[in-house]
This record gives C-alpha cells, structure tokens and sequence, in this order.
C-alpha cells in the first residue's frame, strides 16, 4: 500500500508543521519557522527524494529557504536530508546529536538495504550546544532545549514560546509506538515532564498526525505500562522477548509498529539492572527480537 503525500499544517502564522503520512518506520515530520525573510527548518529526511519534496513544500508558501536547520536527534530520517540543506544552511544539533551521527553513519542503508535513501553524504550539526540554545527567525523566538537522555541521548526539543508550539522530535509518536532502544525509559518520562511545563497548544510530533498535549499522557501510560511489564518480566525469569509475546497491548494494540514493545523491554530490563541512561544495547538482537515480534517478517522502511 502506497503512503499517503506529505502535507503542510499551519498552525500559527509563520509556523508550518510538514506531516509524512503514516508516520510509521522512516517516515519522520519536520517542520519550519519563517519570518523576516529568513526560515529555519525543524529536521529534513530519511532520502534523497524526500527531502526534495521537503524543499519544494518550502518554497511552495513563498518562503525563502532555512539559513538554519535543527536535528531533533540524530537517527537517518530526521537526518539525512540535511545536505540538501547545506551549505547554504548551518545545521544545529546537540553535542551528542552531532557525534552519534557521525558514528552511526549511513546505518539505515544497513538495516533497509533495500531502500532508495539516494546519494547524500552524511551532514552532521556544524553548531551545538549543551543545554539550551536560542535562534531569532524574525520575530520569533526559538528555543532549543535538551532534555537529557530520552528517544536518544541527543535529543532536542524545539519550543515557539509565542506560538506556544512545540516541535517534539520522536519523544512523541503520536498513533505510534514509542522506541527507547537508543534512549531511555526514565529519561523519557522526565521529558514528558519538561514539555508538560512548556504548556504548549499545539505539538509537532517526531511521526504521526499533528497533536496537542494529551499526547503526552498516553505517551507516559505506555512507558508506564512498559515498565510494569518489564518488572513483572525480570521477576518471572523471562527474557524482554518472552515477557513481550506473553504482553496483552490493550489500548495500545492499535498504535503503529508494536513490534517496538521488546525493543522498549530490552532498554527497560537495562535500566533495571543498574544500566546507565543511554547505554548502547545489542541493537542486532533488538532489531532480531522485532523481527520475531513482527511476525518473522523484518521490519520495513516506508520512505
């Protein structure tokens, strides 16, 4: 079945949410902020083509180009459209972002060999920052903000204080399954935190349809239920793949990509043997658990 086109949402003036039905695997949102005659982008693409699209979507409104890109996190479709970008635009991205990508290289070629991702180089952040960062579009204020290990140990979030918008990155999935294997459990739920503070009207999520803060609460319910799965799990003696295929989903049997529950139970069963936030997994027996989750069938790449 062919994914539906992308689109643009505009949910305050000068703000545009880019949106890649269905969400699912390498099919990530971005989004830009324009004003004053200068634009910054909120991620790019996982392929040569998308990202394209993403640049004619752009001009499409009558606005000029980004001069500044921010990556959310460093994984290939938040990414590797960046060079579509440069080097006309400067790329800015937490420290981590900024090195995680460059060890983690062309790494979607390797999981979806299969996959157009075309000829990009991999573009990482020229600019980072630590802990927060500020970039005036205009009028408008954009803040940057990290908020410690969560979907990776990278992340931004991007806030639009006076267009009380947030642009999430994947701490957020809306209709989709959260993914923990390069992050944290823990650290997701003190991020969900830090946006709750923020008291945004509008969220932009990593993937999936545009939001608002109630995603946050069935965000927080499945990693709260993961956790409980995961203890209930180590208990009984069970590995993160046993605890999963043993795991009534409920109300979260509708969200795209269950398979992720046992790569969520994988970084939960660190966490709980005293394992750092972040620290790196085995990512082939997660990718090889999710295979088996997944119906024996290995995860596909929609991009």
């Amino acid at each position: 079945m062919t994914a539906e086109k992308p689109y643009l949402v505009q949910p305050a003036p000068g703000v545009f949410a880019y949106i890649q039905p269905d969400g699912g695997w390498c099919l990530n949102n971005a989004g830009f902020v324009t004003g004053g005659g200068r634009s910054l982008l909120v991620d790019t693409a996982a392929t040569e083509r998308r990202a394209l699209a993403l640049r004619d979507a752009i001009t499409s409104t009558g606005s000029p180009l980004p001069r500044t890109v921010v990556n959310t996190h460093h994984h290939g479709d938040h990414t590797y459209g960046n060079a579509v970008f440069t080097p006309e635009a400067l790329v800015l991205g937490h420290d981590r972002c900024r090195s995680e990508q460059l060890d983690a290289g062309r790494q979607l070629e390797l999981i979806w060999p299969d996959t157009d991702f075309g000829t990009l180089p991999v573009t990482a952040p020229d600019l980072t920052y630590s802990e927060r960062a500020t970039v005036h579009v205009g009028d408008t204020e954009v803040e940057v903000i990290h908020p410690g290990v969560a979907h990776t140990v990278g992340d931004s979030v991007v806030w639009l204080p006076g267009q009380r918008t947030v642009f999430t990155g994947d701490l957020v999935f809306a209709e989709g399954t959260p993914f923990l294997a390069m992050g944290s459990l823990a650290g997701s739920l003190r991020a969900l935190e830090l946006l709750r503070a923020l008291d945004a009207e509008t969220v932009v999520p990593g993937h999936g349809p545009l939001t608002d803060p109630s995603a946050y609460d069935a965000t927080e319910r499945y990693l709260r239920y993961v956790d409980q799965l995961a203890r209930e799990g180590r208990e009984r003696g069970d590995t993160p793949l046993e605890t999963a295929r043993r795991a009534d989903l409920g109300e979260f049997a509708g969200w795209r990509e269950s398979e992720r529950l046992v790569a969520n139970l994988h970084r939960a069963y660190a966490e709980l043997a005293g394992g750092a936030l972040g620290e790196p997994l085995d990512i082939m027996v997660v990718l090889r658990d999710m295979t088996v989750m997944n119906g024996g069938v290995p995860i596909a790449c929609h991009a």
